[in-house]
């Protein structure tokens, strides 16, 4: 009998760990891109930063709801 290695236990908790990974480095990504261009274009805010931050986190959280969605949907 052959096991499916999609059903296997310790795949879920290397997707949330992927998941986990990809939105460090999609915030962090928006955190340096927006520090960069308040460097470049000063402004009284850190408008870009925040801006763009913001805009990471959502991008982040929308993966990790289309992930999560794609694995309820395998089982």
């Amino acid at each position: 009998m052959v096991k499916n290695k999609r059903n296997a236990p310790h795949d879920k908790y290397l997707e949330f760990v992927n998941i986990a990974i990809q939105m460090g480095i999609i915030i962090a990504a928006g955190v340096f891109l927006g520090i960069w261009l308040d460097k470049e274009y000063p402004n009284e805010y850190s408008a870009f930063t925040i801006g763009i931050s913001l805009l990471g986190v959502f991008i982040a959280l929308y993966q990790v709801i289309r992930k999560v969605i794609q694995m309820s949907k395998d089982e």
